[in-house]
């Protein structure tokens, strides 16, 4: 038996909580061991249970989900952190994401493409709506005056480097497995040891590094 994906759930309104794990806890592959009310119990729980994800709401009292993803990103970075939230402001996905969320979501999605996601930031995949992908991406953008401060050699392997760019070009690993000739185990270990050397927990993260330090640029971006 391969081990549950262990949830943790933080939303302020009870109904939220409750629908999200009636729909989790019907996959056998899904265990919701924690529920928080707001960011300060999320954060305490994220330490107690130590989840594998935790689906964070933005708006909730005191400790926000904003803060509550960067404390719990800063405490236990193998956490993924997705939020879902009825706000798709670019303000609070740019701080979102620079706080370390491996995914965004609206509460207007159905629940099959919540427990995918649930799945895919799991495994390190990245969730983002396509709609809002690339302006994200260029937030993150260097400018010209800013240089890259660390080399991508310095840090990762010609090959990982590769992985890297295609991931950030929005393919699946089974995509960059078939691009590269490689197994798909293969790429799965490539993006583990990327995600090790950077301290990261998501693709995501990774790319967001990524542009960041100018390893990547938007022309590597479809």
């Amino acid at each position: 038996m391969m081990p549950k994906i262990k949830v943790l759930i933080a939303d302020d309104h009870a109904v939220v909580r409750e629908g999200t794990r009636q729909i989790l806890e019907q996959e056998a592959d899904m265990d919701v061991v924690a529920e928080a009310a707001d960011g300060e119990e999320a954060l305490q729980l994220a330490g107690s249970s130590r989840p594998d994800v935790a689906i964070i709401d933005i708006a909730m009292p005191g400790v926000d989900g904003i803060e509550a993803t960067r404390q719990i990103k800063a405490l236990y970075p193998s956490i993924a952190v997705l939020i879902l939230s009825a706000y798709d402001d670019d303000q609070f996905v740019f701080s979102l994401l620079e706080a370390g969320a491996a995914g965004y979501l609206l509460k207007s999605i159905r629940g099959r493409d919540l427990v995918d996601a649930v799945r895919q930031v799991h495994a390190g995949e990245s969730v983002l709506h396509p709609a809002i992908a690339r302006k994200v991406l260029n937030r993150f953008v260097p400018t010209p005056d800013k240089p890259q401060r660390q080399k991508p050699s310095d840090m990762l392997s010609e090959r990982e480097i590769e992985v890297l760019r295609l991931a950030t070009r929005g393919l699946s690993n089974q995509d960059i497995a078939d691009e590269l000739c490689l197994s798909l185990r293969t790429v799965q270990a490539h993006l583990g040891h990327i995600f090790n050397k950077l301290q990261v927990s998501s693709r995501t993260e990774a790319v967001v590094h990524a542009l960041k330090q100018g390893w990547v640029t938007l022309e590597d971006i479809p």
